[in-house]
């Protein structure tokens, strides 16, 4: 009962020392998009880690940036056995199958970090329109005109559009007093650094350089938006987010203005604690902290819970550090003179 969110369902919904006693014959199977982005390797300790509390097993497959093989992944996580599926999802429309499949057969869903439009998951996340006005806040702060480009994530994912919808709440009216031009926007396929690269590339290339501030939706494509721009000789304000190391110590060097801090320890472990519930029995709008959600793009109202994020700048770098996440070490490498968290 050490299990917080676990603890407070079983209190809502009645549950018996013997049905708390089945999760530890659950088996959670997670469905991941692409585990070779290195924030996941996070999540997936977290979710473990919860899930080892309750008792129950972990399984997981990696679709590899597949949508096809996401839903093969899903029918074999499903042979094996899996109580709950915890769901990254490549792309929101080609999951629908397998949010069927599960339902069909009793199995509840936790959509993880990107939206699966469909009343019978939980949608899980932290507030990506929030994230998005964080990551414009702070460019903006520091380049309130000018030329600005935007590198988006992967058009099949909806956090990409809501991200743009945060940044366009910060930026939206200088854009239509001209003080802010959008000299370039480009979707990033699978959200791969290497696209990215491609994408600011040949936006730098249509504008000859003049370029003053990019506003990436991830850490990722920030680095590799940065690497065209550092190729070019250029070093403009730019944001992300997932607190990746990397774009960390690129916030501690100067080349990265901020990089929104999005704590995968607690969504991973939310994730975990909720499938568990869900699998013994609890309703969707039990799991305590839901609120309904129905910002997609099809007004589905859905259970849901938006974590809050939070902006990692060069004033507030000891916030990952001293959080454990990252070392000061790794951190302060190379970095810019005056930053305090590294003094």
């Amino acid at each position: 009962m050490r299990n917080p969110i676990l603890a407070a369902v079983i209190a809502t919904v009645g549950f018996s020392s013997a049905a708390l006693a089945e999760s530890h014959a659950m088996t959670v199977g997670v469905s991941w998009s692409n585990f070779q982005e290195e924030r996941w390797k996070t999540d997936e300790a977290a979710i473990k880690a919860a899930l080892e509390a309750a008792g129950a097993t972990y399984i997981s497959a990696d679709a590899q940036a597949s949508a096809a093989k996401q839903l093969t992944d899903i029918e074999a996580l499903i042979a094996q056995g899996a109580n709950a599926l915890i769901i990254l999802a490549q792309d929101k429309d080609a999951i629908g199958p397998a949010i069927e499949q599960a339902a069909n057969e009793g199995i509840p869903v936790v959509g993880y970090d990107r939206l699966i439009e469909d009343q019978r998951a939980f949608y899980l996340t932290f507030d990506n329109k929030g994230v998005g006005k964080l990551i414009a806040e702070s460019v903006m702060a520091a380049v309130p005109e000018g030329n600005y480009a935007v590198i988006k994530g992967d058009p099949g994912d909806p956090n990409a559009g809501f991200l743009l919808e945060g940044m366009m709440e910060v930026i939206g009216q200088s854009v239509t007093d001209g003080k802010i031009k959008i000299v370039g926007e480009a979707s990033t396929d699978g959200w791969k650094p290497e696209n990215a690269q491609k994408n600011m590339e040949q936006i730098l290339t249509a504008n000859d350089n003049a370029i003053d501030a990019v506003l990436a939706q991830n850490d990722g494509m920030a680095g590799g938006a940065i690497a065209a721009l550092s190729a070019q000789g250029l070093n403009v304000p730019i944001g992300g987010q997932d607190g990746d190391l990397a774009a960390l110590n690129r916030v501690a060097r100067g080349t990265q203005t901020v990089s929104v801090w999005k704590d995968s320890r607690a969504l991973g472990k939310a994730a975990g604690e909720i499938a568990v519930a869900l699998a013994g029995g609890a309703a969707l709008d039990a799991v305590p902290g839901a609120t309904k959600f129905s910002d997609g793009a099809n007004g589905v109202e859905m259970n849901a819970i938006l974590l809050t994020p939070t902006p990692i700048t060069q004033e507030n770098l000891n916030v990952v550090i001293e959080a454990g996440h990252i070392s000061k070490e790794q951190a302060c490498e190379g970095a810019a003179a005056g930053v305090a968290a590294c003094q």
